[in-house]
């Protein structure tokens, strides 16, 4: 089980961001037609295997889990961040949103048709991500989808590389390496998208997305 204590200081410096961030990023979407797409596709993958609940884990304020239900899924947002949570209910009332842990989430086992975990890893130290990746897997329904995303390390001699994130110290992965660990954790990949940095982009790092099946 990973470490609660290490959650601590990141829940804590994104209470203190989360109306900067929410404002900063509550329209990201509209700029960001690759990451639509892959959203889109998350939403088919899962509609096509029956649907049920879609839970975006590490939901921040929320703008995301309402695209999902813009998408037609019935969508709920967790978050650490209690700010974040009450930002989410404040802009998004119709929807659910709830303060929870990906580490321990209070949701029966094979219970969801899909989860998105959008960039919410990558403050997980390494060593406790399997054991995340394993919970995903643990609420998934068979057949349930899973897409997640993050920003790539530079190459496969360096698994996962720290970075200067502007809320928290945050992981870069090598693609290969975390598709490696979803493997373990029986989530086998189905297609993976990288995205190569734009010019305006204040980090120059790929971004990635890796749709992944239980089988």
């Amino acid at each position: 089980m990973p470490d609660q204590d290490s959650l601590t200081p990141t829940r804590d410096a994104y209470d203190a961001a989360a109306t900067t961030y929410a404002q900063m990023f509550r329209d990201s979407l509209r700029e960001s037609p690759l990451d639509r797409a892959a959203l889109g596709v998350f939403a088919e993958a899962v509609s096509a295997n029956g649907g049920g609940q879609v839970a975006d884990l590490g939901c921040g304020p929320g703008h995301i889990t309402a695209y999902l239900g813009e998408l037609g899924l019935s969508a709920f947002g967790v978050d650490a961040s209690p700010a974040m949570i009450e930002l989410a209910r404040q802009g998004y009332a119709g929807l659910r949103f709830d303060v929870g842990s990906m580490a321990a989430l209070d949701i029966a086992d094979g219970a969801l048709g899909g989860v998105l975990s959008r960039w919410s890893i990558i403050h997980t130290p390494p060593q406790e991500v399997p054991a995340i990746l394993a919970e995903f897997h643990r609420v998934l329904a068979p057949g349930g989808h899973l897409l997640i995303g993050f920003s790539a390390s530079e190459d496969a001699s360096c698994p996962t590389q720290i970075f200067d994130h502007a809320v928290a110290p945050a992981y870069r992965w090598w693609p290969d390496h975390l598709a490696g660990l979803l493997r373990t954790a029986g989530l086998a990949e189905v297609a993976r998208m990288v995205r190569e940095p734009r010019p305006t982009d204040r980090r120059q790092f790929r971004e990635v997305h890796l749709l992944a099946r239980k089988g």
